[in-house]
């Protein structure tokens, strides 16, 4: 699909030696840069509408009708990808395509329009050709890009909405959760991120509100993630709140929960399945349960556990905490060999210190 985009440019960027102070220490998702790209749908059918008005804007807060039917009926999906710097100062991000696809996945299960492949793309190479500065270069660092798709038609019908905007706003991002230490986490007993049926494989924020209580749980009891199970299938092992699980085997072996549409199908998760593979290690994706835990930690079978998503890559898991008991760290403070393997090849890859030999890479700029 061709569209052109229209660039009107900020008249008041943030200032060199401001941008200079924000990435020497950027955070995640604090600091945003001078302009977002936006699209827009009209259509009487999710399938038969039109994309139109692609714009690179200043960054800046939007107008919306207060009856807009997301703030009512939560017709709204996201996304989470990177931009890098590479050695030789050109800028790449890594398999948008996937991203593009889950996207429009999400974007079915939410009754929104779907965004061709290569619009997305170039909406995103768009956004970081302008901001291109705003991309640091620091160990771990990268421009964390948000896109997403929010219902604005003003109407309280209840009804997949006529009208729709597609954003792309960026976020400089230093390591998510700092240096890669093991994180504890919290098991939730008492609530649930999604249901059979639902919207857990969509990338939704309605998932992420419903994790929040939990999160909160969680970090009461001394933990920075929160981790669900479902009590219907023997307390499988899903998720973390914003993060897939994998479990590192004395024999090699490597198990993930499997995907049964009530978890994100991770696109780090697909990318660490294939180097996990290419290593030599057989992994399974299928269910797994919370005694499969407690006894493989216990019996040294389990010498690994580690969680993985956009903004945090790949981090080590410490010790699980529930309210009334406790599994241990089977790996120590230093993360497991396997885990941090995996993670220097993925980050090597897509910082371009370790060879794309999966041509997984898309230079922007």
């Amino acid at each position: 699909m061709t569209v052109d985009f229209t660039v009107t440019r900020n008249t008041n960027p943030t200032s060199p030696e401001r941008r200079a102070e924000i990435l020497a220490d950027p955070g995640f998702g604090k600091h945003f840069t001078d302009h977002m790209v936006r699209i827009d749908w009209h259509g009487d059918h999710v399938d038969s509408g039109e994309w139109s008005n692609a714009q690179v804007l200043p960054y800046g807060p939007l107008s919306l009708d207060p009856a807009a039917s997301v703030f009512h009926y939560g017709q709204e999906i996201f996304e989470g990808i990177k931009a890098y710097r590479q050695a030789d100062g050109s800028i790449t991000t890594f398999r948008p395509e996937e991203n593009a696809a889950r996207l429009n996945k999400s974007a079915q299960r939410l009754v929104l329009p779907e965004l061709p492949e290569d619009l997305f793309t170039e909406a995103i190479r768009q956004l970081v050709s302008i901001d291109a500065d705003w991309v640091p270069s620091g160990d771990g660092e990268s421009l964390y890009l948000r896109p997403f798709m929010i219902s604005t038609e003003a109407f309280l019908g209840i009804r997949p909405a006529h009208e729709v905007s597609f954003f792309v706003i960026a976020s400089p991002a230093g390591n998510y959760f700092g240096t890669p230490k093991p994180v504890d986490i919290w098991l939730s007993t008492n609530y649930a991120r999604a249901g059979v049926g639902g919207t857990g494989e969509a990338k939704c924020g309605g998932n992420y509100a419903a994790s929040l209580a939990a999160q909160l749980e969680g970090e009461a009891n001394g933990c920075k993630q929160v981790i669900f199970k479902d009590p219907n299938r023997d307390d499988a092992i899903e998720e973390l709140g914003g993060m897939n699980v994998f479990f590192v085997f004395a024999d090699g072996k490597i198990v993930t929960p499997e995907l049964t549409g009530t978890i994100l199908r991770g696109i780090t998760r697909k990318s660490i399945i294939k180097l996990a593979q290419e290593r030599g290690h057989t992994v399974e994706e299928r269910r797994f349960t919370l005694e499969e835990w407690r006894q493989g930690v216990a019996s040294g079978e389990i010498t690994e556990i580690f969680a993985c998503g956009t903004a945090a890559v790949i981090t080590p898991v410490g010790k699980l905490k529930a309210a009334d008991f406790e599994i241990s760290s089977p790996s120590g403070e230093d993360g497991g060999a396997v885990t941090m393997a995996l993670r220097e090849e993925l980050v090597g890859m897509q910082t371009g210190k370790v060879e794309d030999r999966f041509g997984w890479n898309v230079k922007l700029v």
